[in-house]
């Protein structure tokens, strides 16, 4: 067993999904997972957002918007296997994001409607399987209306059918009332079978303070689980002194991944915010080889 931090693109063919926990749990609070959207193009011409994040520090890549049943990856080449194409390009594990929307959720605004092809049912996620996605992070976008009902309802749904890793949770409102640091609710994503729940980073929504965040996760690693700390507020686009301090309050807290959303230019966070995010939790030794390393390895 290697620690993710070790890990190069050969070590994940074939890897399973407890020997990605494995991973990414010995690596004790020191891996990146770095989202992007797909519907608004890609950053540069001639190259995917997935490869641009890998490039700057990325261990984990977390598509956003993506039609899973009708796949479409700007900056790919044609392909009818384009995730396995893609881990092909940056020899990284691939996720996706997946929403359990609650029809009846009180919203604080406008309900974005979404396709089904982003929606958790049965058709999607047998998508992943046949498609060789790493992993599913059960969330909603600003204004889809989830609610952690929903959210604990997908993930024993998901458990029937998805053979990978499951993340659950939520990294900011979505548009519903319903509150984000509800302890019996984050403890019934682990009992539902979550693999790692998801919350938001500290300072990325009102009453994220290290103390309630950290709390929180001490109860959750007790049930096993590992757990990531989310920062989709747009934050993810600030300036680089507030990306590397909270990266360090997420260490503090105890999570044992940092999320980066994909609240910049061209569907990602801003490049160098990737790369001092990582600087920031494991120094230079650990980003310049993870960089540095090809995917032909």
């Amino acid at each position: 067993m290697k620690r993710l931090l070790n890990c190069v693109a050969s070590d994940f063919e074939g890897l399973d999904r407890e020997g990605l926990l494995n991973a990414i749990r010995a690596s004790e609070g020191r891996v990146i997972m770095a989202e992007n959207v797909t519907h608004a193009g890609s950053a540069l011409p001639g190259v995917t957002n997935a490869e641009l994040v890998r490039a700057f520090g990325a261990d984990l890549i977390l598509m956003n918007t993506l039609d899973v049943l009708h796949p479409e990856i700007p900056g790919l080449d044609v392909t009818d296997r384009p995730i396995a194409r893609l881990r092909e390009l940056t020899g990284r594990p691939i996720g996706v994001n997946l929403e359990p929307i609650d029809l009846e959720a009180e919203m604080l605004e406008e309900r974005l409607e979404i396709n089904e092809g982003r929606q958790v049912n049965a058709k999607t996620l047998q998508a992943l399987n046949e498609q060789g996605f790493d992993f599913v992070c059960i969330t909603g976008n600003p204004g889809a209306g989830i609610t952690n009902k929903t959210i604990a309802e997908a993930i024993r749904f998901a458990k029937t059918i998805f053979k990978g890793v499951i993340i659950a949770g939520k990294m900011h409102g979505a548009g519903s009332k319903d509150p984000i640091f509800d302890q019996e609710a984050l403890l019934s994503f682990a009992d539902a079978g979550a693999d790692i729940v998801l919350i938001p980073s500290p300072g990325s929504v009102p009453g994220s303070t290290i103390e309630t965040c950290a709390q929180i996760v001490g109860l959750l690693k007790e049930k096993g689980v590992l757990t990531v700390g989310g920062l989709g507020t747009s934050q993810e686009s600030s300036d680089i002194a507030t990306i590397k301090q909270i990266g360090l309050w997420n260490k503090m807290v105890g999570f044992d991944i940092h999320h980066i959303g994909d609240a910049g230019f061209g569907g990602m966070a801003p490049l160098e915010n990737i790369f001092e995010l990582s600087v920031a939790v494991r120094g230079r030794r650990h980003t310049y080889k993870m960089i540095g390393t090809s995917i032909k390895r």
